[in-house]
């Protein structure tokens, strides 16, 4: 990886923190589980950039103590700019905790 996709996925992570956290005061007033965690364990995969990849532990770990049929209902448009849907759900499922079939996830419905 050369310093330069370093530097944007850096800056791509910060990015969609500050975005994320701008919302994220009205998720986590509603939503059971570690919301903040949640951004700051699993914001790489779940980016649009870049491949479908499997989740760390640590990003498991935090998915599995969240609401995220919960989540799911704060989504705004701003978070989908640059968080696909589709990859959060990928990485709910592969952590064990599939969002049902139909749940809508933003404007993604769960296939």
């Amino acid at each position: 990886m050369t310093v330069s996709n370093t530097r944007f996925i850096i800056l791509a992570t910060i990015v969609c923190a500050v975005v994320v956290l701008f919302d994220n005061k009205v998720v986590s007033g509603q939503c059971q589980g570690d919301v903040q965690g949640l951004m700051q364990q699993c914001s790489r995969y779940v980016q649009k950039s870049g491949p479908k990849t499997e989740p760390s532990q640590g990003c498991c770990g935090v998915v599995k103590t969240v609401d995220l049929p919960c989540v799911c209902n704060h989504i705004t448009d701003k978070v989908e700019q640059i968080i696909s849907m589709e990859k959060a759900a990928y990485v709910a499922k592969s952590c064990g905790k599939p969002l049902a079939h139909g749940t809508k996830c933003g404007s993604y419905t769960v296939p």
